[in-house]
């Protein structure tokens, strides 16, 4: 049995929540990099640009890459011969994103009721989700979601029937209706199976993906590729201004389901996609 002080997970959600607000990804900047080559709209290269100046300046200055600096969403993967000590796991958890938002100087998003909507003034709670795996460490991801793309996801509770066409239907709708509400270029999680909250669970993990790292499923990674294709054929562009650099990716995770479903969720995210991880 391995012992971790609670002390250790507020500190790396801290830590998390200051950095990914303040430093866009290798792999994200790569790929707008790439973008940037290939974008044939004038107006779609000057954004790419301003993204990329901004990323700098960002990085530079410690300073937000986006003044929506998302409420903050926890997977924590705890093995199961870990201990935690010295208090509430979950309190932990929320103490670090208060840290974090608090010394950070980041926005503060969340209110307290969806209707008597009071901020709590520290970005607390945030959306924590547990897995249980063999083994004594501890896997935290924390990714702060906008909601400019987040309120432009969806999920699709499909009849099977309908099969991969009616998926790929689903999939390309979506993020032609969001637009530039979701200030492309956008990253598009897609979950696939499941129940209705499981399917929606695997299209926010398939945001935690790097760019490049495609399904090990053969037909899953074919799709990815095609819909990336299919999506930057929409014309929708860098910040909906038109383009070919609609997206940069589209990530599909699939799970078991039942014989009468095929539930099909489809979580946008914006070019910065925030996410950071630390192994305890």
């Amino acid at each position: 049995m391995r012992h971790i002080h609670v002390k250790e997970v507020t500190a790396a959600i801290r830590e998390i929540c200051m950095e990914v607000n303040y430093v866009a990804g290798d792999d994200i900047l790569k790929s707008i990099n790439t973008g940037l080559e290939n974008e044939t709209s004038e107006i779609g290269k000057n954004i790419l640009g301003q993204i990329l100046d901004n990323a700098t300046i960002a990085k530079e200055k410690r300073m937000p890459i986006c003044q929506d600096t998302g409420m903050a969403v926890v997977f924590m993967s705890v093995g199961q011969e870990v201990h935690f000590e010295g208090g509430s796991i979950e309190e932990a958890i929320n103490e670090g994103v208060r840290q974090g938002y608090d010394d950070g100087y980041l926005r503060k998003s969340v209110v307290k009721d969806p209707f008597n909507r009071v901020n709590t003034g520290d970005n607390t709670p945030a959306v924590i989700h547990y897995d249980i795996v063999p083994g004594d460490e501890v896997v935290i991801y924390v990714t702060p979601k906008g909601f400019g793309s987040e309120n432009m996801s969806q999920i699709h509770m499909l009849k099977p029937a309908d099969g991969i066409e009616g998926a790929k239907k689903a999939i390309i709708r979506t993020v032609d209706e969001a637009g530039g509400n979701a200030c492309p270029p956008m990253i598009v999680g897609v979950g696939i199976g499941g129940t209705f909250e499981k399917a929606a669970l695997l299209a926010k993990k398939a945001l935690l993906r790097d760019l490049d790292d495609h399904s090990d499923i053969p037909y899953v990674k074919a799709l990815e590729t095609e819909l990336l294709e299919k999506v930057n054929k929409l014309g929708i562009g860098p910040q909906g201004l038109g383009g070919l650099t609609t997206a940069l990716a589209v990530h599909v995770e699939t799970h078991p389901t039942h014989i009468a479903g095929l539930p099909v969720a489809v979580n946008i995210s914006c070019h910065v996609t925030r996410h950071g991880k630390r192994v305890l």
